[in-house]
């Protein structure tokens, strides 16, 4: 089966290569992908006939099954006799059905002879006077995402047909540029009808009418200002605190200094979401990513590492540690998962031959040190197998604890003391709480009972020496019955 494919140009019918010329007057069938041309037009004055596929835009809903049925009856059509099939512009950019031509020739079922036309893209650059070297992306219109915008690159939209496609490239931008950003309207480059319309990004699809000669240009941002959504922004913001004419406190810290910023931020989110408070996440999640990039910046300042090497190390455990998203391990259900990370890790790891507890202290919270060493021993079997075990021990320790308070010593009193609580973690283990989380939720639930209590006290003008304990625990069981409210 053979295919030849051509380009008719971006522009007009004088801008036709004489090669392309020649190949269609030549051929016996030619198909189209569109009529939507201009040449097209022309070449039918001069009597060509063609075989277009315009219909098959009104059958599917979306754009990827167009092309794949276009690419399927191309190669039915070239069973019978060579063909010719004529899309606009380079048969290489930006045309999907030429792609998937190309996967049909590289599994052996079709042949194929490539004939360029001008790309869009020259007569684009001349339209819009850029300079391609200053860098820029080139996305699909119909398929493209948020993430894969360069805010600092010349960014050029193909595939903007109608006025449809036009509102969802719009919507996409406005996720991260501001809505009256401009962007410039490219219709009809390098012809006689060129047209450039400069608009504010929210009257996108309602400037001018649209068609398969558009192509949707957005300058580089210049601002930062306008680039606050943008990760490379921030990135700068935090090279500029850190950097020579940057901010005295910024530049003289260090991980160390920074570890009980990173601790209280994840506390504050903690609490943001104990309240379901969406502005407040958003809030804190900015804090806690503030303390990632310090200290990335921090290692790249130092020379021993920076955010890209962040990056591919989570990015790399990700990948391996869930072959049933990345790979072909299938998992019945989310404890199967848990099993896989850990046997994975222990592969990772290879033989320990320092103790298993070795890194899971942590000096800022002896909750989360006790949390992880239960869990760590639980992991090789030195654990109950339910939770009835750890609530039979906390009794016995609670018994104990009790006999010190009555007869014991200071220091059998603190020593009995902690097993109860280590007990009281373990149990929380069991049922999967998180007694750090547990305990940031209890000390807020105090503070927010107790600020109503010394209200209360202050509304009455008098002080707390003027209450009975009675008195004030009513003020607290008032409180406690606002937040059930």
């Amino acid at each position: 089966m053979q295919i030849t494919i051509v380009g008719l140009g971006a522009s007009d019918y004088d801008q036709l290569p004489i090669g392309v010329y020649k190949k269609l007057k030549e051929a016996k069938k030619v198909f189209v992908r569109t009529m939507d041309h201009p040449v097209l037009h022309e070449l039918q004055k001069e009597g060509l006939h063609f075989e277009s596929f315009d219909e098959v835009y009104e059958k599917h809903d979306s754009f990827q099954p167009v092309y794949e049925e276009i690419a399927e009856r191309l190669m039915e059509a070239a069973k019978n006799e060579p063909i010719v099939y004529a899309v606009p512009g380079h048969p290489l950019v930006a045309e999907q059905t030429v792609q998937l031509l190309l996967e049909a020739e590289r599994q052996g079922k079709i042949q194929l002879s490539i004939q360029g036309g001008q790309s869009f893209l020259d007569a684009i650059f001349a339209a819009l006077k850029i300079d391609p070297i200053e860098g820029f992306q080139l996305l699909d219109g119909t398929s493209f995402s948020i993430h894969d915008v360069n805010m600092r690159s010349h960014v050029l939209i193909a595939q903007v047909y109608d006025q449809f496609s036009a509102s969802e490239v719009k919507l996409t931008l406005m996720e991260k540029y501001r809505e009256d950003y401009p962007v410039t309207i490219v219709t009809a480059a390098g012809s006689k009808e060129e047209q450039l319309k400069t608009v504010p990004l929210y009257e996108l699809d309602q400037a001018v009418e649209i068609n398969n000669l558009t192509t949707i240009y957005v300058p580089p941002v210049e601002n930062h200002l306008d680039a606050l959504k943008d990760w490379t922004t921030f990135r700068n913001i935090v090279a500029t605190l850190r950097g020579p004419n940057g901010c005295p406190w910024d530049r003289e810290q260090t991980h160390e200094s920074l570890t009980r910023f990173l601790i209280e931020e994840t506390h504050e989110f903690i609490a943001a979401v104990e309240e379901k408070d969406d502005f407040g996440m958003v809030e804190e999640l900015g804090d806690i990513l503030l303390q990632v990039f310090l200290h990335a910046q921090i290692g790249e300042d130092e020379g021993y590492f920076n955010l890209e090497e962040v990056l591919e190390s989570i990015s790399d455990k990700m990948i391996r540690r869930h072959p049933h998203v990345f790979g072909d391990l299938s998992v019945k259900d989310a404890d199967e998962v848990v099993f896989n990370w850990e046997e994975i890790k222990k592969q990772e790891k290879g033989e320990q031959k320092v103790s298993l507890l070795k890194g899971e202290y942590r000096p800022s919270s002896s909750l989360e040190t006790a949390y992880n060493y239960q869990k760590k021993a639980a992991s090789v079997g030195f654990d109950w197998p339910d939770a009835s075990g750890a609530i039979k021990k906390f009794e016995e320790e609670w018994q104990e604890l009790c006999d010190e308070l009555e007869n014991g010593t200071n220091e059998g009193k603190l020593d009995e003391f902690g097993d109860v609580l280590f007990t009281l973690v373990n149990i929380a283990r069991f049922y999967k709480i998180s007694p750090e989380e547990a305990m940031v939720h209890a000390n807020e639930k105090f503070a927010r009972r107790f600020r109503f209590v010394e209200e209360q006290v202050r509304k009455s003008g008098k002080t707390f020496a003027d209450f009975t304990l009675e008195q004030l625990d009513e003020f607290w069981n008032e409180a406690k019955q606002l937040e059930k409210e």
